[in-house]
């Protein structure tokens, strides 16, 4: 059984606990990472399909940070997003929301794969000598003390350090063991992910299209080819997915429509059950949550990483100050400054896009109107516009400063 010493101790090295790791690490704290997956499980293509939306004070952030370099290659810009109601069997509505970048001189966002996400920050971690990665290995038990607190992993290996991170996911066990509860429910809904090409150039655009089952997004990638996530009710996504290939090519075609020419799959599928969950606290004595371990949202607005991510920023923030200052940054009066500035911002981001998908997610007329009416009124004010497509950039609010571009 070994013992490691270390200054922060994170429990999940996924996208968000290794770019917390990284900015940990290059704040000058010894940071000690343990997740249950091995590397090549981390990498491998049918592992998870799914891909990002960053915004760009995220990209901002991972540029700080010496990621973005390794990203750039297979980033895709989002350059305008339309955003409309349709219906299967008669096309979309006349009433749309167009987001041009040019009215804010930068693209709205970037498309990356996961998998390519995941590549470039186990490299970056692998480059920091700071950083101790222990792939392959869960966390089991946390014993948390008057000054430390021990992480014993699951091959008895045992992390000493001040403070303690989960970023385990939604189904965090750390925050479980910890008595942290949670608030929220499940959609009754499954987003479906498939990659498609097309025979049309997409030209950067994003398409988010709503059902009367829900949000049907389609994300440019790079080359011919566009992420969807289609979301549908449990029942009627098990259906899909158990199709066989030419009737679930049929069933995508009807939402897809034909703007881009002829589509098809040419990657596996996959399909996430939606919940939404909020952590009732995010920090504890020597303990903080971030990420999916403190709040999980629906993903129509695609900002389930950049939340996680904005987490990231304001907890190195909130760590670095306080160890420059010679303060112990495992207190939780440290940590409740951390709490304080990023459970408003989950919790309204959590109230909209759930208030957005239960308006969009039904055929009932009148709402129907409702959504028109609002969908028209805000295409023809562009200052309204623009304060969509800078709050969907993350740049609204008090930013950290790794959102700024600056070290943390």
């Amino acid at each position: 059984m070994s013992e490691i010493k270390a200054d922060i101790a994170i429990a999940g090295g996924g996208m968000v606990g290794a770019t917390l790791a990284l900015a940990l690490a290059q704040g000058g704290l010894d940071v000690a990472v343990a997740d249950p997956l091995t590397r090549a499980q981390m990498e491998d293509e049918r592992f998870d399909g799914r891909v990002v939306a960053l915004a760009f004070a995220t990209v901002r952030m991972l540029k700080t940070l010496g990621v973005w370099e390794r990203l750039a290659p297979n980033a895709q810009a989002i350059d305008d997003i339309i955003v409309n109601e349709t219906e299967l069997g008669r096309g979309p509505f006349p009433f749309s929301i167009h987001f041009d970048h040019r009215e804010i001189g930068e693209p709205l966002g970037h498309i990356v794969e996961n998998r390519y996400i995941r590549q470039a920050l186990l490299a970056c971690m692998e480059s920091e000598k700071r950083i101790r990665f222990l792939p392959g290995t869960a966390a089991s038990d946390l014993a948390v003390g008057e000054s430390r607190a021990v992480l014993t992993l699951s091959d008895g290996t045992r992390i000493e350090a001040p403070l303690v991170i989960a970023a385990e996911g939604r189904d965090s066990p750390l925050r479980e063991a910890q008595g942290i509860q949670t608030a929220g429910w499940s959609y009754g809904q499954s987003g479906i992910v498939v990659t498609v090409a097309h025979e049309r150039p997409h030209n950067g655009v994003a398409w988010e299209q709503f059902l009367a089952t829900g949000p049907f997004a389609i994300l440019p990638m790079t080359g011919n080819r566009a992420s969807l996530v289609w979301t549908e009710t449990d029942r009627e996504a098990r259906r899909i997915m158990a199709l066989p290939d030419v009737p679930f090519t049929e069933e995508l075609r009807k939402r897809f429509g034909q703007h881009l020419g002829d589509v098809r799959p040419v990657s596996q599928r996959w399909s996430y059950p939606l919940k939404l969950h909020l952590a009732r606290s995010y920090v504890k004595p020597r303990f903080a949550l971030a990420g999916d371990a403190a709040h999980t949202i629906h993903p129509l607005a695609g900002q389930g990483l950049n939340l996680g991510l904005k987490d990231v920023a304001a907890l190195a923030e909130t760590v670095l100050d306080a160890a420059r200052l010679g303060l112990d940054y495992g207190r939780v009066d440290v940590l409740q400054r951390y709490e304080r500035w990023r459970r408003f911002d989950s919790f309204t981001l959590a109230v909209v896009t759930d208030g957005l998908n239960r308006l969009f997610s039904n055929d009932f007329l009148p709402l129907r109107l409702v959504r028109d009416v609002g969908m028209a009124v805000v295409d023809q004010i562009p200052p309204l516009r623009r304060l969509f497509m800078r709050h969907a950039g993350g740049e609204l609010g008090t930013l950290p400063r790794l959102l700024k571009g600056l070290p943390a």
